[in-house]
Order: structure tokens, then C-alpha cells, then sequence
């Protein structure tokens, strides 16, 4: 698991308050808000989740645990308080051979992608806007007198990508190296997928790293083919990309079942603390079946579920605990009271 890469997903959530006593409430722009407008009257949370490799019946899988919560607050923008979220984790990752950052669109901007260049075992992929500059590798030289170009002509993703003749996942997928003024003078991988062949809607994808970097996703007969153009090995960096969805799972989770979204206080530093208590609660409830093998077959189960169980064996224990207090005052019997303290102690060994 040493060499398998961790990811850490950036995103923002919006919640939605109706009172105006709340600090650092204001109006947001939300392009999913369900109330008849695009905008929302609320607080903007700017989030990390890490998806770390874990090995699960002998299969290495990816848990993903939400690292806390941060409010924006329009002193500075979400990318550079996502990038300063960023510095303050990558510390205990630094003998990672790989850490890759996944983001969408609004994320893939200079504020941001410039923060890999801090880390040497940093990367990004990342969605990206389809309008995006790209130019092509710098040609050869020549031999000419004159400074060399640094980059080629620029790219079209209507008609400078060859898309691969079968679906790689949902989509018809091209890829090819460019440079890109985002990520300055580094050379990157760019995969604009299309839903049909010419006439689907396009999508534009920007990885810092390189397939051949991800080795430990080939299997043997990928690794030791020849690699063409539109070998599978290629679209490794853009099929990692899915796990950035695991993150909105972890919205969806937490506002649905845990009460991010119901907090009354009113202050700033007590809305955020209250929120990453909800949070540890939730990561509690995802590491648990890892560390302890009793708790294990909940692994494979939702968060939710498990915290039903355990609340169920915790109320068990409570009832008992309450029965014997109440009885031993009431019955006299040392045979009666031995043996509901002996059902209690079994009771507590399995939780």
C-alpha cells in the first residue's frame, strides 16, 4: 500500500439559513439551490476529504474520511483558503511517494495549481473549463539563430484531439500532452472526454501526472505491452478522477443524517467548531470497523447503518446497566444479581 497514491478532494458546500443574526451570513450564488432562484441566503464551507488505500480482506479498497471544515468568508478567496487547508495536511504526507489533489472546474485555476509546485510528491488532476488556452509541446529545434519557441500552436478540443474508437468508461475519450497557461511552463496531460463522436457535449481534463507514474494501477499485461495512444494504461489519471465524487457522498451524508445543517449558534468560531464535531463524529463511525475487527463487517455498510447498530448495543448496555443498579436494592438474591452482572460483562466484551 506504500506505493499506492493518496488523494485529497477540495470542494465547497453551501447551507442555507433564513435568519440574519448569523455571522458571515450572506447571499451565494448556488447553481444546484432548489428554491426557485440561483441564490441562497447562507454560509459557504470549503472542505478536504482523503481517500487513503486500506486493505479490506486481503483487496486494498479507499476509505475516505472528510479531514474538517472551513467557513469562507470573503476575506479570501475559497482557493486560497483551500490551498492553505492543503499546506497544513501535507506535512504528515510527505513520505508519500504520490499525493494527488482532485478538484472540479471552479478549483482548476492558478490560486490553487500553483501549490503543487511547493511539494516535490504533489499533484493535481483536475476538472477544467472546456474553453481553456492550450498549446501544443515545443517543436524541435531547428538550429536557427533566435530564441526557440517555448510551446507549439494552439489547441482546439473540437479538432486537435483524436478520441479512442471505443468508450472508455461513458465517454470517447482523447489525450495528448500540452501546456497550458494555468500551469505555467510544466507539461501536463489533457483528456477531453465527449459523450458522442463529434456531437456530444465535451468535457477538458488537466492531470500533472503521467500514466507511466501510476504503474501500481497496471496489471502485467498492461505494464508490459506497448504502450499506443489509446492503450487503456493511458486513461489511468483521468479514471482516478472518480474519486473526487466520494466527497459529495460525504455531503450528502452529513446534511441527510448527521445535522450539519441544523446548527443554532451564531458566532463564526462556534459554527465551525460544531460542524467539525459533527465531523469527527462521522469519520469515528467510518475508522472503526478498520481498527477493530469485532466492528468489521461493517465495513462494506453505510455510516449510517453502523451508527444505528452501535446505538442500538449502547442503549442495550445502558438498560442493563439501570436493571442491575435498580434490582440489587429491590431482590436480595446474590444467584440473580451474579448472573445479570455476568450478562453484562459478555454484553460489553462483544461491544
Amino acid at each position: 500500500m506504500k506505493t499506492h497514491p493518496v488523494f485529497l478532494c477540495v470542494d465547497d458546500t453551501m447551507v442555507s439559513k433564513f435568519g440574519k443574526k448569523f455571522e458571515n451570513v450572506s447571499k451565494l450564488f448556488d447553481h444546484a439551490a432548489q428554491n426557485g432562484s440561483n441564490y441562497l441566503n447562507g454560509h459557504c464551507f470549503v472542505s478536504i476529504m482523503l481517500c487513503v488505500p486500506v486493505l479490506d480482506h486481503d483487496k486494498i479498497s479507499y476509505l475516505s474520511v472528510p479531514l474538517g471544515y472551513r467557513m469562507w468568508q470573503k476575506k479570501e478567496s475559497k482557493l486560497e483558503l483551500a490551498a492553505s487547508m492543503i499546506r497544513q495536511v501535507m506535512p504528515e504526507f510527505l513520505s508519500k511517494e504520490h499525493v494527488i489533489i482532485l478538484c472540479d472546474s471552479w478549483y482548476t485555476k492558478k490560486n490553487l495549481v500553483s501549490i503543487i509546485d511547493e511539494y516535490p510528491n504533489l499533484d493535481l488532476i483536475g476538472n477544467a473549463r472546456i474553453d481553456s488556452v492550450m498549446y501544443d509541446l515545443a517543436p524541435a529545434r531547428t538550429g536557427r539563430r533566435g530564441r526557440p519557441a517555448k510551446h507549439g500552436k494552439r489547441l482546439c478540443v473540437e479538432t486537435d484531439f483524436t478520441f479512442s474508437k471505443e468508450k472508455i468508461g461513458d465517454y470517447y475519450t482523447g489525450v495528448r500532452r500540452v501546456f497550458t497557461k494555468i500551469f505555467g511552463d510544466r507539461e501536463v496531460l489533457a483528456y477531453v472526454t465527449d459523450t458522442e463522436k463529434g456531437n456530444g457535449t465535451k468535457r477538458l481534463f488537466f492531470s500533472t501526472i503521467f500514466s507511466e507514474d501510476l504503474k501500481v494501477f497496471c496489471t502485467e499485461e498492461h505494464s508490459s505491452s506497448d504502450q499506443t495512444d489509446h492503450d487503456p494504461v493511458n486513461y489511468i489519471p483521468l479514471l482516478l478522477y472518480a474519486f473526487r465524487w466520494k466527497i459529495e457522498i460525504g455531503y450528502y451524508d452529513q446534511k441527510t443524517f448527521w445535522s450539519f445543517c441544523d446548527y443554532m449558534v451564531r458566532s463564526r468560531k462556534g459554527i465551525e467548531m460544531l460542524v467539525n464535531l459533527i465531523n469527527i463524529s462521522y469519520c469515528a463511525m467510518k475508522i472503526l470497523p478498520y481498527q477493530d475487527k469485532y466492528f468489521s463487517k461493517y465495513r462494506t455498510k453505510s455510516v449510517q447503518e453502523f451508527r444505528f447498530e452501535l446505538n442500538q448495543e449502547i442503549r442495550k448496555q445502558i438498560f442493563f446497566a439501570t436493571f442491575v443498579k435498580n434490582i440489587e436494592t429491590h431482590i436480595k438474591s446474590e444467584t440473580m444479581i451474579k448472573a445479570l452482572k455476568q450478562l453484562i460483562c459478555q454484553q460489553v466484551c462483544h461491544l
